[in-house]
């Protein structure tokens, strides 16, 4: 593979309540994803614990980003010299409820978080019942291989406004992880929403999502023109994609998107 490439792998699998169990799934993807070139592996959302549906369990297995899941992570990351990122559920402010966030380390340990904005009160479903929205902050993000990364979580991905921060804060990469109800139109959705944020912000964009039957699956890598470079169809896997990294350079070079507009984005408080 080329120097001038960075491999990002999205690992598409089912969280359980059992949190050693999903640790054991993410060490095996990271050591096959290290394997075929992957420099940072991104997990889907509630990587270290989930059930369906919530329940006051959350709040008992939610931890701090200095706690045993994060600290495992750091583990993983230094065995195989790779970044790994993945969903964490943290400690909230009030004891009920959890912050779902999106954590990235690398051996050295925690590199960025992300608490998730937007709460998924839509499509008959309450997150907000279990879960504290994120503060609204500047983004942090990592650099790795001559690019730079930025978090977001799933429900985030259908706010345009959330993307063009992370533009602005010198994303070359998004990396979104998910759990992506299933229902009518949510692969579409799905598919049509991540390439979007890909075409508008001129960057990568990266997925990982749960499989089915709660998940529509199909993690996947669009590039700064929308076309997909890797991806996962149903199944508990991964794929790896090599990002070349100077492709956001030259896609805006010919498409000045971002530098023609005449609009920015502020925080509604």
């Amino acid at each position: 593979m080329s120097a001038d490439t960075v491999g990002v792998a999205v690992a598409q699998f089912g969280p359980t309540a059992d949190t050693e169990a999903n640790l054991a799934q993410i060490e095996d993807f990271v050591r096959r994803a290290q394997g075929r070139g992957a420099q940072v592996v991104l997990f889907p959302e509630y990587s270290s614990y989930f059930v369906d549906p919530f329940d006051e369990s959350l709040a008992r297995n939610a931890q701090d980003v200095d706690g045993p899941f994060v600290q495992a992570l750091t583990a993983i990351a230094a065995r195989y010299d790779v970044h790994v990122v993945a969903g964490l559920l943290e400690r909230g402010t009030d004891g009920r409820r959890v912050h779902n966030t999106v954590v990235a380390v690398d051996a050295r340990g925690l590199r960025a978080r992300y608490r998730k904005l937007h709460l998924y009160d839509a499509f008959g479903q309450r997150e907000s019942d279990w879960v504290e929205p994120g503060e609204v902050a500047e983004p942090e993000t990592f650099d790795v291989g001559g690019l730079r990364f930025a978090l977001m979580t799933c429900y985030d991905l259908r706010f345009p406004e959330v993307g063009r921060v992370l533009a602005d804060a010198g994303a070359d990469v998004i990396l979104v992880a998910a759990e992506w109800v299933r229902g009518a139109l949510k692969e579409h959705h799905w598919r049509t929403l991540l390439t979007a944020r890909a075409i508008e912000n001129t960057l990568f964009v990266a997925a990982a999502d749960h499989p089915p039957p709660l998940g529509v699956g199909h993690s996947l890598v669009v590039d700064p023109q929308g076309v997909q470079v890797a991806a996962v169809g149903t199944a508990t896997d991964v794929a790896v994609a090599h990002l070349d990294v100077d492709a956001v350079a030259r896609v805006r070079r010919v498409n000045p998107a971002l530098a023609l507009r005449r609009f920015t984005v502020r925080p509604r408080l």
